[in-house]
This record gives C-alpha cells, sequence and structure tokens, in this order.
C-alpha cells in the first residue's frame, strides 16, 4: 500500500515543530505577522509544506556573460559492464532540488544527490576533471523493458522520506511506484486491455495535488488513484468526434497554479487542454510539424510550450488566447528523430533546451 503525508498531515507536524521550538527558547519573540508570513512561505500551492535544502539556499541568478563551468562528471558508470555503448536519455530533478533521476538506454533509472558543498560553497566549485566520474549514483532500479517516461512525486522532500518516491513505465509492464530511498517498490498500476491483457502507458504524470496518477495510452487517458495501487482506474477517451487528439498521448502536464487544468500531448500533432476533475476537452491546439513529445505550462500557469519529433520549434502558446501561436522557439532537432527534452529554470525566466549536434 503507498502512504504519502497529506497537506493537513504536514501542517500540522510542522505547527507542533514550530510549539516545541518556543517552548525550548522562551526568549525568542515571534511577531504574528512574522509568523503568518513564514507559514505563507512555507506552504505549497495546495497547502502541503515544501520545507526542503532549496529553501534554505534559493536559486542562483543566471550569468550569460560568463561560459559555464562544469563541476560534477558522470560517465564511466553509464559505460561500463555488458553495455559499453549505453546512452543517457534524460534527466529530471527532484522537486525539492536534492537528486536527479537519469534514465538510459540499458533501461536503469539512477539517482544522484547533490553534494553538500554544491548548497553552501556553489560559487567556489572547481571545474571537475572528466577523466573519472565525480561520485556514483546513490540508487538503481532497473526496469525489465524500454523506460518510456517516469515522473517525481510533486512534494517529494528528502526532509520527509514518505515522500521521496517516483513512477516509471515501460514497455510491456504496468506503472511502478519505486521508493527513491531505498529502491523497494512501493506500489504497481494495471491497465488492462479489450482483450483482458496489461496495456503500457507511454506517458505519466502525478496531478498538482499528488493524489492520483494520469497515464497516457492510445487515445486514452486513465486515471489510478496514488494510495490505492491495483488495477482500478478511471478511464476517459479522448476520440471525441474531429475534436479530441487521435494518436498516442505523449506528454502530460498540469497548470502549477492549481487552477485544474492538464495539458495533453499527441503523436497526431496536437495537444489538448482538458479540465481535469472531469476531462472536458477546452482547447485543440495545432501548429506542430512534428508528433508532440513534451508539453509544459509556465511558471505562472499562462502559457503552454510544447515541442515535437523532427521538429525544430517550441511553440508557445497563451491560454487566454488560443487562436494561433504566441511565438516559436528556435532549437537544432530537425533532423533527429531522438526525443529531445527542453525545461524551464525555477524563477520562470528562460527555458533550456537540448538539440542536435551538428559535426
Amino acid at each position: 500500500m503507498a502512504t504519502f503525508s497529506s497537506p493537513s498531515e504536514s501542517r500540522l507536524m510542522e505547527e507542533k515543530e514550530q510549539r516545541d521550538t518556543l517552548e525550548e527558547e522562551p526568549d525568542t519573540i515571534v511577531e504574528e505577522g512574522e509568523e503568518e508570513e513564514e507559514r505563507e512561505k512555507s506552504n505549497s500551492l495546495n497547502g502541503a509544506s515544501t520545507e526542503s535544502l532549496s529553501d534554505a539556499h534559493p536559486w542562483p541568478v543566471f550569468r550569460f556573460d560568463i561560459p559555464p563551468r562544469r563541476t560534477y562528471h558522470f560517465a564511466q558508470q553509464f559505460r561500463s559492464g555488458s553495455n559499453p555503448q549505453n546512452f543517457l536519455k534524460s534527466v529530471k530533478w527532484s522537486p525539492d532540488g536534492s537528486s536527479f533521476l537519469t534514465s538510459s538506454d540499458d533501461r536503469s533509472l539512477r539517482l544522484f544527490y547533490l553534494p553538500e558543498d554544491a548548497y553552501f560553497n556553489p560559487g567556489k566549485l572547481e571545474e571537475c576533471q572528466i577523466s573519472q566520474d565525480s561520485y556514483s549514483s546513490a540508487l538503481a532500479v532497473n526496469e525489465a523493458e524500454m523506460v518510456y517516461d517516469y515522473c517525481w512525486y510533486p512534494y517529494t522532500s528528502m526532509l520527509d522520506p514518505t515522500t521521496c518516491v517516483f513512477v516509471s513505465t515501460t514497455r510491456d509492464h504496468p506503472i511502478h511506484l519505486w521508493d527513491a530511498i531505498s529502491g523497494e517498490l512501493r506500489g504497481t498500476y494495471r491497465a488492462y486491455d479489450a482483450m483482458d491483457e496489461i496495456t503500457a502507458a507511454l506517458s505519466v504524470s502525478f496531478n498538482t495535488s499528488g493524489a492520483k496518477i494520469f497515464a497516457g495510452y492510445d487515445k486514452h487517458i486513465r486515471v489510478f488513484d496514488v494510495h490505492r495501487p491495483g488495477r482500478d482506474f478511471e478511464q476517459y477517451s479522448l476520440a471525441k468526434g474531429d475534436a479530441g487528439p487521435l494518436g498516442i498521448v505523449s506528454s502530460i502536464a498540469f497548470s502549477p497554479i492549481n487552477n485544474g487544468m492538464l495539458a495533453a500531448g499527441s503523436y497526431c500533432q496536437t495537444t489538448a487542454v482538458y479540465v481535469e476533475s472531469n476531462m472536458e476537452l477546452l482547447y485543440v491546439l495545432h501548429g506542430q510539424m512534428g508528433g508532440v513529445t513534451q508539453v509544459q505550462f509556465s511558471k505562472d500557469g499562462n502559457y503552454i510550450y510544447t515541442g515535437g519529433r523532427k521538429d525544430p520549434y517550441i511553440l508557445c502558446w497563451d491560454i487566454r488566447n488560443t487562436i494561433g501561436v504566441l511565438y516559436k522557439l528556435y532549437r537544432s532537432s530537425e533532423s533527429t528523430n531522438q526525443r529531445i527534452s527542453f525545461d524551464i529554470e525555477p524563477n520562470g525566466r528562460h527555458l533550456g533546451t537540448g538539440g542536435q549536434l551538428f559535426k
């Protein structure tokens, strides 16, 4: 059975810790206004505590006038063993910024923790050597088949081990919920087709509250309750006449402002926006030259960014006016079939993307 700390439980625990601190330090005086301000800072979008190492160490300011410096390097541990041609496919940071997950061609998910010196002395780190790895992964999860997608629990915090989980979906297998501390399998979420055979999800995402897992299939989205592993799910058909997407749902993203909206990209070159509660179709966005491989909301929830396979442009859409594309961002990806990812930095001002290396 999968267990998590609910938002209300996290808040009660936090308030109890604050009361214990005040009892131990009777000379400390906390003004009511200051206490309320600190409580607001520690609450997430839905009221959950997001206390983490990143709160104590704010995100750095980007400097584009100086070249980047390589501070950590990882390569040898991916190429050792029976697959010397192994390569990385994607990297995803944990929500609290304390660690990151990698997916590679050897069907493995590896977890790396950020060292302490990266928090306390970020400006004093020297450039690392590339002759050897900076350090080894703390955890490796080996899947039986190719990994299609994976994602972190949205309220992961290393200060609360019960929240340290992530889900993955692989070819011909159900969705797995993994413990990021021990590497143990916490839960399995199975979907079956009309022949009562397991069908694999092509994309997975937690909703904003973290209570449900949304999984993308061919013309369907299935919704699982995180706390109830098994074969129970809600199913929504996306093929509604000529309006909905007709292909495989390749990417799912939720609005970060908790307004109940989600976007689903498909290989039929469209992105659809739905209401989470009943999967009512709001908009269908056309314009991608290739099948959509990634969708992502901006930090304020007003814009959606989409990228496609063999498509040189990341498209930006304003959800308040979806008549046309707001603007395009070029990236070198028109000559490769590889799935190239992008991401928006925590302050929401810059978007970074991979690209194709031309020789």
